[in-house]
């Protein structure tokens, strides 16, 4: 049985503990380790986009190489700081934040010889950064769009089709897929202990939002692995983002009101509809390719229009079913 339990997130502070050090075990039924990604620092590049996203430049990409005379790792990311800062280690330190989310690995765990990805120009609206199109002109009619794209573990949310912020997830592992399709949002909470915790563990999320009440599929905060597909089912989220998604993302209307389960009211009307597309990466996910040896981003691809993706629940059927009766 799930336990709820509201209350207000406090596990920035507690991701900084854990992930301070680059590295955390998972549990004893794993017998791996994998290297978490530091959510404190992500909240410092993250954003919602600028209004003005017309103006925002296209950046290039160039590879960089780690290289040190003295064989010395620490150096060599060291010199790397002081190259893409134009001098300055303290510049490069900061600008390393956006060169390891974008290259999906952590920088304490670079070494000599290693190649990373780096932009032509650093700017302090994320978006410009996005593989997601600014803008999206098969949401324009939608005053909320919410998309998962799985293939390079991405998520982004849409106001009348303008890209409103963009992120990074952990979808479902092989063994439990997260499931394509259209759905919405529905159910919320601030906090939530998973059904799915082995005995005498508590697996804690916050910022918990549900799109597939039928399974229990939810986004959700929750310690990130640098790789690829790897829950349960749900969509794992850094601490910034799942917030900011909780406040924005509209809930189902119920006539208890807004964001309460089915089975505390008649729901009246569906929360923001999410788009689950692309196809699960065969390991980690690859934000980059090289047509001409240079890196160039992976650009997202969406359908033309959202309501041509399958409805991926029986309960967004019946909204489909209503609204082409015209009863919604």
């Amino acid at each position: 049985m799930d336990v709820f339990k509201p209350m207000k997130a406090t596990s920035i502070m507690r991701c900084a503990i854990l992930l301070l050090v680059g590295m955390a075990s998972l549990t004893a039924s794993e017998s791996f380790a994998q290297y978490y990604i530091n959510q404190t620092e992500l909240a410092e590049i993250v954003g919602p986009c600028s209004a003005e996203l017309e103006k925002l430049p296209n950046i290039e990409y160039r590879d960089q190489v780690l290289y040190d005379r003295r064989d010395n790792s620490v150096l060599a990311r060291n010199t790397f700081y002081k190259i893409i800062g134009d001098g300055d280690v303290d510049v490069g330190y900061e600008r390393a934040k956006v060169v390891g989310l974008l290259n999906r690995t952590l920088m304490s765990r670079a070494q000599i010889g290693d190649t990373l990805v780096v932009p032509s120009e650093y700017v302090s609206d994320f978006c410009a950064y996005s593989p997601f199109p600014l803008f999206y002109p098969g949401a324009d009619s939608f005053d909320k769009l919410f998309i998962i794209e799985k293939s390079i573990q991405g998520w982004a949310a849409y106001e009348h089709g303008r890209l409103a912020r963009w992120g990074i997830v952990n979808t479902g592992a092989k063994e439990s897929p997260t499931p394509n399709g259209r759905f919405n949002f529905n159910w919320r909470t601030e906090y939530r202990v998973s059904s799915l915790s082995p005995p005498g563990e508590r697996w804690e999320m916050y910022w918990v939002f549900n799109f597939f009440d039928e399974r229990g599929i939810h986004i959700h905060q929750y310690p990130m692995p640098t790789g690829g597909p790897t829950s349960h089912g749900c969509v794992r989220l850094v601490e910034e983002d799942a917030e900011w998604i909780y406040r924005w993302a509209d809930p189902w209307d119920t006539t208890l009101g807004d964001g309460f389960g089915s089975s505390q009211g008649k729901i009246k009307a569906p929360g923001t509809i999410v788009l689950v597309v692309g196809q699960d990466p065969p390991s980690d996910p690859v934000p980059f390719f090289r047509p001409d040896s240079k890196p160039v981003l992976v650009k997202v691809e969406l359908p033309l229009d959202p309501y041509s993706i399958p409805a991926g629940s029986s309960q967004q059927r019946f909204f489909d079913q209503r609204r082409a009766s015209g009863s919604d």
